[in-house]
C-alpha cells in the first residue's frame, strides 16, 4: 500500500495517536470520509455535465470511441508494416553503406594519387630539399 510496509504503518498510526489522542481520531476519520464522498460526487457531476453538453451539441461519444479506435488500428497497421518490412530496411541500409564506402574509397584513392603526383612535380621543380643546420 503506497510503498509503506507494515511496521512503518504501525509507527505512523502510533505517531498520529500520540499527536491527536484517541478521542479525536474517529472524528478526523469521519471528516475525511465526508470529504472523499463530496469529492467523488463533484467529479461525477462534472463528468455528467460534460457528457450532457456533448450530447446536446450533437457530439456522440460512441462515434468518438469508434473514431479513436479506427485511428488506433491504422497506427498499429502502419507500425506492423514498418516493423514487418525490417528486412527491406536492412537491405536498403546495407546498400547505402556499401555505396558510401565505394564513394569514399574512390575519393581517397584519387586524393592519394593527386598528392603523389604533386610531390613528384615539386621534386622535379625544386630538386631535393637540403636542410641547413
Amino acid at each position: 500500500m503506497f510503498g509503506i510496509g507494515g511496521g512503518e504503518l504501525v509507527f505512523i498510526m502510533f505517531i498520529v495517536l500520540m499527536l491527536f489522542g484517541s478521542d479525536k481520531i474517529p472524528e478526523m476519520a469521519r471528516t475525511m470520509g465526508k470529504a472523499m464522498a463530496q469529492l467523488k460526487n463533484a467529479t461525477n457531476d462534472i463528468k455528467n455535465e460534460i457528457q450532457n453538453g456533448a450530447e446536446e451539441n450533437g457530439f456522440d461519444t460512441k462515434t468518438f470511441t469508434d473514431l479513436t479506435g479506427s485511428i488506433t488500428s491504422e497506427i498499429n497497421k502502419a507500425k506492423d508494416n514498418l516493423l514487418g518490412n525490417s528486412s527491406s530496411l536492412t537491405d536498403f541500409s546495407n546498400t547505402f553503406s556499401s555505396e558510401i564506402n565505394k564513394a569514399s574509397e574512390s575519393l581517397l584513392g584519387d586524393t592519394t594519387t593527386t598528392i603523389d603526383k604533386a610531390k613528384e612535380t615539386i621534386d622535379e621543380i625544386a630538386g631535393p630539399i637540403k636542410r641547413q643546420i
